[in-house]
């Protein structure tokens, strides 16, 4: 016993809830914990009886202001001290002879008589609303903590009823992450890069995008990627699953064409590096616009459902093409700009440096501390070579040396190698 009292009182002294309360009520431990609640005290205040001698004590007890009419009533008027903000009202018993010393502080409750200012009604409104705030937030916590353990049961038994569809779709999530790792260090190599490593990626990758596409042969899966909406009305479920499914595999393969990409562009450097990165930002840009019309069918097909009226399919159909034709003339817009990226010959954030600019900065290169590979000249006049200051601005748009804002705020650069993680599912 003695055990337990010492880690409650450990607990409480340094602020963790108990682990009672944590499987009790975990929510409101939690808000308490964080301030958000007051602490519940352990202790039980034993009431003082009525028969007790006073002994000269004096107990003071707060009311509020609708205690206060009924106690005038009740003991006759009150003695009204004034004190500044606050009055204590003292009155005598005439059951036991003791003496009650009434306090009440300026919260708004003081009377006519004490001269209490009107700051400190302000103070005792907010204490109020204050109060009540916590005492909804306390009833929502504990609301929740009494569904969560039935939504749990309820999202187990969903799991259950899409066992299948559930595990798969983990699985090529987990997959194509680590897929982006990958491909993300496979670039970051440059010149290092193996060939068979490469392909033996390339081939993997492949491989599990059709063997997907293969258990599934007999769904609608592959209708959507040839922008032709499903046979049959997809349930809801059933749609979510064919847009995170098909949007997932595009990815992937997506990233064999980047690896084509990276054997192509193996041992480049200067401005070859620069349109490797460029080219791999035009296929992510290609692939976003993609994934933004591939959902477009399954949806197509989703709302125009004739069991719930011609005149209401076709409203909603009507509305999610509107909705989506902005979404796609933003994608479209992207991808053009990524196109002429691509197109420009010169360097958007500096210009290349030549010979006696070079041997004027020392001809090496502070990013990479070797001798400059074609050098760029950027605009506050700091010289680098070309592949390290273009791996440089993929990621920042400032000089690696004075700070000063180069690069200007264009399209998001995927000369990294890296994929969009978000899925497109509407």
């Amino acid at each position: 016993m003695e055990g337990n009292g010492a880690s409650s009182s450990s607990s409480r002294r340094y602020g963790f809830p108990s682990a009672a309360s944590i499987i009790q009520a975990p929510l409101s431990a939690l808000l308490e914990y964080s301030g958000i609640l007051p602490a519940r005290s352990n202790q039980q205040h034993q009431p003082i009886p009525d028969s007790a001698p006073n002994d000269g004590e004096v107990s003071i007890r707060i009311i509020g202001s609708n205690e206060q009419d009924n106690h005038r009533d009740e003991q006759g008027s009150p003695l009204v001290v004034n004190d500044g903000g606050g009055a204590a009202a003292m009155t005598n018993s005439s059951e036991h002879g003791d003496v009650e010393g009434v306090l009440r502080t300026g919260s708004g409750n003081v009377d006519a008589e004490s001269g209490g200012g009107g700051g400190g009604g302000d103070v005792g409104a907010n204490g109020r609303d204050s109060s009540y705030q916590r005492y909804d937030i306390q009833h929502a916590a504990r609301w929740i903590e009494q569904v969560l353990p039935f939504s749990l049961l309820l999202l187990v038994v969903f799991i259950r009823q899409h066992l299948q569809g559930f595990f798969v779709t983990i699985w090529i999530a987990a997959v194509l992450f680590k897929s982006n790792d990958i491909l993300r260090k496979q670039t970051a190599l440059k010149g290092e890069r193996k060939m068979p490593v490469l392909i033996g990626i390339s081939v993997a990758f492949t491989l599990h995008v059709v063997s997907v596409y293969w258990w599934y042969q007999n769904d609608d899966l592959m209708y959507p990627l040839v922008m032709l909406p499903p046979k049959e009305i997809p349930p809801f479920w059933h749609a979510i699953f064919i847009i995170m499914v098909n949007d997932t595999l595009a990815r992937q393969a997506a990233m064999v064409v980047k690896c084509i990409l990276l054997m192509y562009y193996k041992n480049s450097r200067g401005r070859n590096y620069r349109k490797q990165g460029q080219m791999l930002t035009l296929v992510e840009y290609l692939l976003l616009l993609y994934r933004a019309l591939l959902p477009a069918p399954v949806w197509y097909r989703f709302f125009l459902n004739k069991e719930y009226g011609s005149l209401f399919s076709s409203l909603m159909t009507g509305l999610y093409l509107t909705f989506k034709l902005t979404s796609v003339v933003e994608k479209v817009q992207s991808f053009f700009a990524a196109v002429k990226a691509l197109s420009r010959k010169e360097v958007h954030y500096g210009a290349h440096a030549t010979s006696e600019q070079v041997i004027a900065a020392g001809d090496l290169c502070a990013i990479c501390q070797e001798k400059m590979h074609a050098p760029i000249l950027l605009r506050c006049k700091h010289i680098f070579c070309e592949d390290c200051v273009s791996e440089w601005f993929e990621r920042e748009r400032t000089c690696p040396l004075c700070r000063a804002l180069v690069k200007p705020a264009d399209l998001r650069s995927f000369g990294d190698g890296s994929t969009s993680l978000f899925f497109q599912l509407f």
